[in-house]
């Protein structure tokens, strides 16, 4: 963490509201009523119905979603006993973890008492606050008892994540590293620097997985734990089986095949990697320095699986894959507590999770590209998004299976929805396209194929069983990319304009667009020139019907991409013009916004097929569409070209499709405000309506709109889709993110199945 500086650090938690959380109300407070309802006279009714069944507590009150953080300083990261104030910047930062990870919220609480009868009271007596208690930075052996006592005692989920956490996730890097190295747990021999609570709670969850404690060697700060050794506490003893004890580390690790180290730094040298069995597995998770630097231990062993603390390297062991997760998925059936079957479940879901392929987004917020299983890839990454929908279902049926959970899931598809919907991960209109598109796959082109952004779309898009795709570029290029990147692609269609191959489809193409264009001064060999790009010959594979849609533009500029478009395939019968929709996915579901690419200042009956065409859009999506036709205006409270010509629209469109809903001009904040809308106008065919699309009168109050939306407000968008053409061509927006892309090719896929 050399590049945080130590004055950055305290300037973030000092400057602006000091710390790093405050508590923010979850309901209206903004009226005397309000206020009423949360506090007196209203608040006496929840407590009367939960004075009458404790239970609904859960129903009434944020307990069910409330984790207490809880800690009395003793052991506080790598910077040992300092005392309760001064541990609270961690216990905020575990909440911070707590409510970004897995919408869970937190108070951290720091108790004054080292003694464990003290500390156990305490906790008993503020537990009913609480839906469960994550122990932190607690010293051993104490900790030890601290959470036995609290487990037995309590009916709420409890855990020591310094424990238990980085057990569950190196416990899940194990299995992965064994595989790698070809090993099975109950031959491998494992050496251990470090006997406090994190590693006897790794060597207790190791040996459930397999490894024989006859084949394990434990050292602490004093040496090897030998039967021989005298003053060893219990734990301790039950690992001290061998009557021959090891001299040193060093010792030890000859011939050894995994190394755990929960000690300090500097501990292990490369020579003494060097003498561990062929692909040995080292985990040196002492922060902030491992017990042997990772260069280092490289260097000494090229054939090395190692993990460490660091994110600064490959294979992080962090904790914060797995404890809000535990507590996510504990919760989520109101689990009487963490039992071992709940924690096992939990790292055989991140192992696996590690094996599948990964999201282009995640390879974004680590700067990386080509991240997949192997040696520097055992666990998953902490920003990957899965991890709640992955690591909190296994956990929840856990819970349900062995008895443990008071609520139990139905619906796990369901409840997989919900997960993601808590991280803003979840839309549902993305949801119900892609299980559209898999009903009926479709051959799409991928004009841009020579892109890693493209394959990496295509790859997730092929995984996801929405397409067969049909990729078009140079053959050598595309295959060297899908290699460098480890892009799982096989037996995928490639085509080349440009290869000798190709040269009777080109003129046979050609001879399709001469028809089409010959007397709009098309020669012959400028048809043949045409059909070697790319983006002609994605067109007239899918006009001759080869394929059933394109994808293009990642690389191009929007007009550049459409005119191929326009010229092989064509408008759509009874079309005029085409135009282009974006779709914002916020909260409270999609809205469109038209048109946003193509017409720069369109006429007031041009502004009425763009409503038309959006509208046949939106319903294709099976929403029905509620049309706001915007301007500076409302409803005639001001002239100019634009408000007028809109006026217009509207006009037309009353008279001819009286059974569309749509109203205007009016203003952006009078559409999307209801109260507003039927406050100041309540004639309007939109109240009592919410908007979902609306009708920009330029390109320039679309395009800006529609990016400022994404820019400022944080919300995903997808598209654009273009409208209007005979056959499915969707335009991306240039430097799309492979998301977007994924995005469009469903879009692209559904579109296929309606022009069908």
């Amino acid at each position: 963490m050399s590049s945080i500086r130590r004055k950055d650090a305290l300037d973030y938690h000092s400057q602006g509201r000091r710390g790093k959380v405050e508590v923010i109300p979850s309901k209206p407070y903004s009226s005397q009523r309000d206020l009423s309802l949360a506090y007196s006279p209203g608040v006496a009714e929840p407590c009367l119905e939960i004075a009458k069944n404790p239970e609904d507590v859960y129903k009434y009150t944020a307990k069910g979603n409330l984790v207490a953080v809880i800690s009395n300083g003793t052991a506080v990261l790598g910077l040992g006993d300092i005392g309760p104030e001064a541990s609270k910047p961690v216990m905020e930062g575990k909440g911070v973890l707590f409510k970004v990870f897995a919408d869970l919220d937190c108070f951290d609480i720091e108790v004054d008492a080292s003694d464990v009868d003290t500390f156990v009271q305490t906790v008993k007596a503020i537990a009913p606050t609480f839906g469960g208690i994550n122990l932190e930075d607690i010293k051993a052996p104490e900790a030890f008892e601290i959470e036995r006592r609290l487990k037995e005692e309590l009916d709420i989920p409890v855990m020591h994540d310094d424990q238990h956490g980085t057990a569950i996730i190196s416990g899940a890097a194990l299995l992965n590293a064994l595989e790698l190295a070809e090993k099975r747990p109950e031959d491998v021999r494992l050496v251990v620097s470090g006997a406090g609570a994190s590693a006897m709670a790794c060597l207790d969850l190791y040996m459930q997985l397999g490894v024989r404690l006859e084949n394990i060697a434990v050292f602490d700060s004093k040496g090897h734990l030998h039967a021989g050794r005298e003053g060893l506490s219990e734990r301790k003893q039950a690992l001290a089986h061998s009557s021959t004890p090891f001299d040193d580390l060093a010792h030890a690790l000859n011939g050894a095949d995994v190394f755990l180290g929960l000690s300090r730094g500097g501990l292990v040298k490369g020579e003494m990697i060097a003498t561990m069995a062929d692909r040995p597995i080292v985990f040196a998770l002492a922060n902030p320095d491992p017990e042997i630097p990772y260069a280092e231990a490289k260097a000494a062993r090229p054939d090395i699986i190692m993990a460490t603390g660091r994110s600064d390297h490959p294979n992080q062991v962090n904790n914060v894959l797995g404890f809000p997760f535990i507590f996510r998925g504990a919760m989520d059936v109101r689990a009487k507590a963490i039992n071992d079957d709940m924690k096992m479940a939990a790292v055989h879901a991140i192992a696996a999770l590690a094996k599948e392929n990964v999201p282009d987004e995640v390879n974004e917020a680590y700067d990386q590209r080509g991240l997949g299983f192997g040696v520097d890839f055992i666990i998953p990454k902490p920003m990957d998004p899965r991890l709640i929908t992955t690591v909190a279902p296994a956990v929840a049926k856990a819970a349900m299976e062995s008895g443990v959970a008071r609520e139990p899931i139905r619906d796990w598809e369901g409840y997989r929805r919900v997960l993601a919907g808590r991280l803003g991960k979840d839309n549902a209109l993305v949801r119900n396209l892609s299980d559209r598109a898999k009903r009926n796959p479709k051959r799409i082109v991928f004009a841009e194929a020579d892109h890693y952004k493209v394959l990496k779309a295509v790859e997730t898009a092929r995984d996801e069983g929405i397409v067969s795709p049909i990729l078009l570029g140079n053959r050598a290029r595309i295959l060297s990319l899908i290699e460098e990147h480890r892009i799982e692609l096989p037996e995928v269609e490639i085509l080349d304009p440009t290869a000798p191959e190709e040269a009777e489809r080109v003129e046979e193409f050609a001879g399709h667009l001469l028809a089409k264009r010959q007397r709009k001064g098309l020669t012959r060999e400028e048809a043949v020139g045409h059909m070697r790009r790319r983006s002609y010959f994605a067109s007239m594979l899918v006009e001759t019907g080869e394929a059933d849609a394109v994808i293009s533009g990642l690389t191009r500029n929007y007009r550049e991409s459409l005119l191929p478009a326009l010229q092989t395939v064509g408008l759509a019968d009874g079309v005029n013009k085409v135009a282009g929709m974006y779709i914002i996915q916020g909260k409270s579901g999609p809205m469109f916004f038209a048109d946003t690419t193509v017409n720069r200042d369109p006429s007031a009956r041009e502004l009425v097929d763009i409503t038309l065409l959006t509208a046949e859009a939106v319903r294709a999506m099976r929403i029905v569409p509620r049309i706001a036709m915007l301007s500076y205006s409302n409803f005639g409270s001001a002239n100019g070209r634009d408000a007028e010509k809109v006026r217009e629209a509207v006009a037309i469109l009353h008279a001819e499709h009286p059974d569309l809903i749509v109203d205007g001009e009016m203003q952006a904040n009078v559409a999307l405000n209801n109260e507003l809308s039927e406050e100041l106008f309540p004639f309007s065919n939109l109240r009592g309506r919410k908007v979902n699309t609306l009708i920009f009168p330029n390109l320039a109050a679309g395009n800006i709109s529609y990016k400022l939306i994404q820019e400022m407000g944080g919300f995903e968008v997808v598209g654009p889709v273009l409208l209007g053409l005979r056959k499915p061509f969707h335009i991306l927006q240039m430097g799309s993110s492979v998301r977007e892309i994924v995005d469009m090719v469903r879009i692209a896929a559904v579109d296929a199945q309606n022009k069908r």
